[in-house]
């Protein structure tokens, strides 16, 4: 066994050797510009750990992003990346899986930015259990324009927008996936590396639409869910024997918040297949974004100046 720039090298069958990556692999070329203590620092080490635990490699991940702070994770993650549009990073995402079903796409982004302006692409990509791994970080509040509600904010809370608190109520995205159709439906917190990288690598290898939303504190803006607030109240499902089929008593547990709030698989059904596997054309031949296009070189050519 050898090690090359951080790698680790074992020795396999013939002369190529299998490659083993770490965490520190899937680093990426910028340094995140977080504020210290942001639980995204917490998300982004748990998917560099899923990532080396499963064995991927960089070229065969596809993570995209919409805005916000925690969209910026693609730039920190040593993968192919897209930082797209405001609310449509799921709407990118699913023309690139259905392109090239053979990658793994994981979409990253906020409560802001996936419960808010993303709200109708949430809904309609886990009606069609597309072969997704969804982690948005939840911090219950905008923290990339300073401080306003958002739609996962708690009833009364005081921000810059509500100074005198919200009458809004907020939105429960575990539930909101179950009864739109998604397969794959759990919750981590950004301060339980552990727990959040198991949910995440089955998320991964998950086929078809998985949530994981994860409280992520914003130290900055959301004095109020802090890091002390959820390690306080936090448990986890797999300690208390759930059920993980049964919807009923997901949307049940996901409900509660107080002094006790659930963390971990709350749905999982592997009955349901994914859009990918109920369209024929992905089943005969290569993905098709390795098939020949149909056009000549001149009409390929005319096509793409045209988009440009």
């Amino acid at each position: 066994m050898t090690t090359i720039k951080d790698v680790t090298v074992e020795d396999g069958a013939g002369d190529l050797p299998t490659i083993q990556l770490t965490a520190r692999d899937f680093k990426g070329p910028v340094d995140p510009d977080w504020c210290a203590g942001c639980g995204d620092f917490g998300v982004l080490n748990s998917l560099q750990r899923a990532c080396a635990e499963l064995g991927l490699k960089p070229h065969e991940i596809l993570i995209v992003s919409g805005i916000g702070c925690s969209s910026n994770l693609p730039g920190y993650f040593n993968a192919n990346g897209m930082h797209t549009l405001h609310g449509r990073s799921l709407a990118v995402a699913t023309g690139a899986k259905l392109a090239n079903h053979d990658l793994n796409v994981i979409v990253t982004g906020g409560d802001g930015d996936g419960y808010g302006i993303g709200g109708n692409h949430f809904t309609h990509t886990a009606r069609r259990n597309i072969d997704l791994a969804y982690i948005v970080m939840n911090n219950q509040i905008y923290g990339l324009t300073t401080g306003q509600i958002s739609p996962t904010s708690s009833d009364g809370m005081k921000t810059k927008s509500t100074p005198f608190g919200s009458v809004e109520r907020p939105v429960n995205p575990i539930t909101s996936a179950i009864m739109n159709g998604a397969t794959f439906v759990a919750r981590g917190f950004s301060g339980d590396i552990r727990q959040l990288t198991g949910l995440m690598k089955a998320a991964i290898e998950h086929r078809g639409f998985a949530l994981i939303d994860v409280f992520s504190p914003c130290v900055t803006f959301n004095h109020d869910n802090d890091h002390p607030f959820f390690k306080e109240r936090v448990k986890k499902l797999e300690d208390e024997g759930h059920d993980t089929e049964d919807w009923k008593s997901a949307c049940e547990k996901a409900m509660m918040w107080g002094d006790t709030i659930y963390t971990g698989l709350f749905f999982r059904t592997p009955d349901k297949p994914s859009l990918g596997a109920r369209e024929p054309v992905l089943d005969q031949g290569p993905p098709l974004a390795h098939r020949p296009l149909g056009l000549s070189s001149e009409q390929a050519e005319k096509m793409i100046q045209r988009m440009m």
